[in-house]
């Protein structure tokens, strides 16, 4: 009677547990990006900063400060794990693929085209239909340069710069400065 409750796919997912795509509730995934491909459409078609911000909050189940800009098209499979802070901007073209998480702080900058994944699979070709989820977390004040790809579970540090076009596959120190493929650091901002 006082048993362990039941967590949903979701909450599961948030708390990084691997989930097959033969999970009983792997069918709330598709559902969840149903709705979010119809909201989406009206996102990207949105005419003011306004229309933008209130379809992104719906996304996202809560609301969009008025200091945060996204530009249009924004992508994203869930958008349920996103969480905005204030003063944040995100330039055209971003994708989000948020099932473990993303968390994006007050005062980053986004460039255009960037890929932020909290999602990943087994390299085993017998496992790979098994979905493993590692949240990401951009700290206060960070910029993401054009067309850089942040991947599952990653830190990107408060101040801290990924150059256009990295791949960020490991934790980027506060205040410094990584690019490349993969990246590496090549600056401290605090010399």
């Amino acid at each position: 009677m006082g048993g362990v409750p039941v967590r949903d796919i979701f909450e599961r997912l948030l708390s990084g547990e691997a989930i097959s795509m033969d999970d009983a509730e792997y069918v709330k995934i598709g559902e969840a990006v149903d709705r979010t491909l119809v909201l989406s459409h009206k996102l990207n078609s949105a005419q003011t900063k306004a229309e933008i911000r209130a379809c992104l909050s719906e996304i996202i189940g809560q609301p969009i400060p008025e200091s945060t800009t996204i530009f249009p098209p924004f992508y994203t499979n869930v958008g349920k794990h996103i969480r905005l802070g204030g003063n944040v901007f995100i330039n055209h073209a971003c994708s989000f693929l948020d099932l473990g998480g993303i968390t994006i702080e007050d005062g980053v900058m986004i460039g255009p085209r960037v890929n932020i994944t909290s999602e990943n699979h087994p390299v085993d070709p017998v496992a790979r239909k098994t979905m493993v989820p590692a949240a990401v977390l951009v700290k206060r004040n960070a910029w993401i340069g054009a067309n850089a790809t942040i991947l599952p579970g990653v830190t990107i540090g408060e101040h801290a710069v990924v150059a256009a076009g990295a791949v960020v596959h490991r934790d980027v120190p506060a205040n410094s400065v990584v690019a490349g493929v993969p990246a590496k650091i090549i600056k401290d901002l605090n010399r």
